[in-house]
């Protein structure tokens, strides 16, 4: 196709085709995980499930690229899936306002996609999901914290037990612990340092930046950047893109 002729022309026949083949599944729509969806429908992903409860609201203009005076309102999920029509008729999109939770994981994991990204803001689920994607041997990208986050240059990727100076990798990582998962979560974080603790989280509190979840109470909200939240987004299209199209595709790196 013409309209993703850059890409073909980057990754060769053989990987565009790999990367076309495989199917993506991201859960939460906000600040991060447009960034993911946009990236991943301009490089020709065709299968996409897209997971986010939540509607656009005005608090959502500063950073997040569904967020329009046009989409105020909307589900993320039927606006982000409306979205990637526009860049890839063909694509073959699925959206599903539902909230992450232990029982509604077999509606986001079934089928098993090819990859998991989680964006998800609210720690409780955000657990929950990793937790049932490494029981389910899904290879896993994950985005940490980006709120309060300033500088792009502090950006890594690394398994979540290698993160370092992360305040939201440290806890969910404690979380995980109790859970009995290890090691083979891949994610995005910033090891800036943060005047933030997460240590008394309660298990629905907000680790980013959506105000309020119909499943409990107003949440606390932390200040961020459009530059940074949407570079998060971007490293985790760009890694899933490279596991993608590679030879073995995402392989699940955990001790299961």
């Amino acid at each position: 196709m013409e309209r993703f002729s850059r890409i073909h022309r980057l990754l060769g026949d053989k990987r565009f085709r790999r990367l076309q083949e495989k199917r993506v599944t991201v859960v939460g729509l906000g600040a991060v995980g447009g960034y993911v969806v946009e990236g991943l429908a301009r490089a020709g992903i065709s299968t996409l499930r897209l997971i986010d409860y939540d509607t656009i609201q005005p608090t959502n203009l500063n950073r997040q690229i569904l967020a329009l005076e046009s989409t105020l309102g909307r589900l993320k999920a039927d606006a982000a899936r409306e979205r990637v029509l526009q860049i890839n008729p063909q694509c073959n999109v699925e959206a599903l306002p539902i909230f992450a939770a232990d029982e509604t994981l077999d509606d986001i994991l079934s089928p098993a996609p090819d990859l998991l990204i989680d964006a998800i803001d609210s720690l409780n689920p955000k657990v929950q999901l990793l937790a049932g994607a490494y029981e389910r041997q899904i290879p896993t990208l994950s985005s940490m914290g980006a709120a309060l986050r300033t500088d792009p240059s502090r950006i890594r990727l690394a398994d979540i037990f290698d993160t370092d100076n992360c305040p939201l990798a440290r806890l969910v990582r404690k979380r995980l612990r109790r859970r009995n998962i290890g090691r083979g979560i891949r994610c995005v974080f910033s090891n800036e340092k943060v005047d933030f603790d997460y240590s008394q989280a309660s298990d629905e509190e907000q680790v980013g930046e959506t105000p309020y979840s119909e499943r409990g109470r107003e949440r606390n909200v932390l200040g961020s950047l459009p530059t940074v939240t949407g570079i998060f987004g971007l490293i985790l299209a760009n890694e899933a893109i490279m596991q993608l199209s590679s030879d073995t595709g995402p392989v699940f790196q955990g001790e299961k």
